[in-house]
């Protein structure tokens, strides 16, 4: 024990001054996004904290000189599986209802048990490491960095790489299991939907178009029925449930009116006006 802290001793000795700053200033935002991505309340948030963790894990790899490790974890974790999952969540949705729900009777006490058990283990193995056993990464390097990880993962770790590729497979089917819901009714034909409309005495024709006449055409704006009132049918109801339609009913019947005066007076004046003929013949005498 005395010789490996020698060896810890020896090695944190060595590290320049960079190193350490870029350490624990990155170690300790790395650690704070991690406790975030656990206790945020939010599935949203959590994604975003884990993914700035693994950027954060990739700088330091980079650092190392693992260079694959460090494109590997910005490209595939960070950028296609977080982001993957973080667009999943913002689409469908999580409410709170799903979120404090506990479908497996004791699960967070079990989950407990399993991280703790685990962080046991991890610290054990951490203890056990000997520290003068590093030769550093010149030698890991020697023969390219890729070459090397290849090496390990399928010679000395072969079969820690299978279980874990196991372990993925068996996500994605337990994945496509909870969230496959069988059918418990025969899928209604078009002919049976409509005769079920009419007995519910729905709308059956087509829903007519938003937008007054020719001056409005947005899809937030309500057409106007032959009365001059607006139809609730011409907007989508996820806008008429947000309050986002705009009431230009009496704007539009203020235009109509305008409209009808501006007629009366061009047929008025018409009809004072004598037509060009006579005024062509009292010009000539």
């Amino acid at each position: 024990m005395t010789g490996q802290l020698a060896a810890a001793v020896t090695l944190s000795a060595g590290t320049s001054t960079g190193e350490a700053v870029q350490f624990w200033i990155l170690g300790t935002v790395a650690v704070i996004g991690a406790l975030c991505t656990v206790f945020m309340r939010r599935a949203v948030h959590s994604a975003l904290c884990l993914a700035g963790t693994m950027i954060i894990l990739a700088v330091f790899y980079l650092a190392n000189g693992a260079y694959f490790l460090g494109v590997v974890q910005i490209i595939v974790y960070t950028g296609a599986i977080m982001m993957l999952f973080l667009f999943v969540v913002m689409l469908v949705g999580v409410t709170a209802a799903d979120s404090l729900k506990e479908t497996i009777k004791g699960q967070r006490w079990l989950a407990l048990l399993c991280g703790l058990g685990f962080g046991v283990l991890l610290v054990g193995g951490i203890g056990n490491a000997s520290l003068d056993e590093f030769s550093g990464i010149g030698e890991a390097n020697a023969g390219g960095n890729v070459e090397g990880l290849a090496a390990l993962l399928f010679t000395k770790y072969v079969f820690a790489f299978e279980i874990t590729g196991a372990l993925l497979i068996t996500a994605a089917v337990g994945a496509m299991v909870l969230t496959h819901r069988e059918r418990t009714e025969r899928a209604r034909t078009q002919r049976e939907l409509a005769e079920q409309r009419v007995r519910d005495g729905k709308y059956l024709p087509p829903l007519p178009a938003p937008g007054v006449y020719a001056r409005h055409n947005a899809v937030d704006i309500a057409g106007l029925l032959p009365d001059g009132t607006p139809s609730d049918l011409t907007v989508s109801k996820t806008l008429r449930d947000r309050g986002q339609v705009r009431d230009v009913s009496q704007e539009a019947i203020n235009d109509l009116r305008a409209m009808e005066q501006r007629a009366e007076e061009r047929l008025e004046r018409k009809a004072i006006d004598p037509p060009m003929s006579e005024r062509a013949e009292e010009a000539s005498k």
